[in-house]
Parts: C-alpha cells; structure tokens; sequence
C-alpha cells in the first residue's frame, strides 16, 4: 500500500499540530490497530543528501488516533521548503509510511519576546 499525500503548510515560529486516524476499509468504518505500535515523523530539507533533518513528536491513542506536534522552537529551525513522512512501527517490526508530503514555511515577522528584549539591550 502507498502512502496517502498530505502537505504541511507552516508559519515559522509557530506551533503546529496535527491528527490523523487511520483505518482499515475506504468507508472508514474499521480503526487501525495500533496496539503496541510506535509512530515517528521527520522533516528533512531534501529527500537524499539533505543538511537538515528534524523528528516531530508522535502519540498514538488507542485504537487509531495519531497526535503529531511541532513545536514553535523547532518550526524557528525549518528550512523554507522540505519534505516530511509518518512511519508507523508495529512490534512484530514491520513498518510502514502512511504519510508523505511537501512541507513550506512561510517567514514569520514577530520574534520572540526574549530575542527582542536581548536587541534593545545591546
């Protein structure tokens, strides 16, 4: 099975989160079990031989939610574009990619306080 599409469209400085649930059937009637497995996602600025690589924090609830976070430290350190995927690890060690997509930032103005109130001290 392929990995559905879905884009990450983010401002920088900002924290993002996303759910996803995942099911068996087109109908979406049968939940995924999720039991016992383990979710991972990254961002990279490039698919191979990139310079950037950041892993988002993933929580499964059972039976099939997905909880993925990006936090407004981490998205101050993303690339302009990049591409990103969840993976998902059950414990018999099969994996699968259940998501992929283009991720784009859009420049933010407002710095935070901390960084603001360091400029007007020097």
């Amino acid at each position: 099975m392929n990995p559905g599409s879905g884009n990450l469209d983010i401002y920088r400085g900002d924290t993002k989160r996303w759910q996803f649930k995942l099911w068996t059937d087109a109908k979406r009637t049968l939940p995924a079990d999720l039991a016992g497995a383990l979710a991972q996602a990254t961002i990279r600025d490039k698919l191979l031989k990139g310079d950037f690589e950041l892993a988002m924090a993933c929580q499964i609830t059972q039976p099939n939610v997905i909880d993925m976070e990006l936090t407004a430290t981490q998205s101050r350190t993303l690339p302009g574009t990049g591409v990103w995927d969840l993976q998902i690890t059950y414990p018999s060690g099969d994996t699968y990619t259940v998501l992929k997509g283009n991720v784009m930032v859009t420049q933010d103005v407002t710095r935070p306080v901390v960084a603001v109130a360091l400029a007007r001290v020097r």
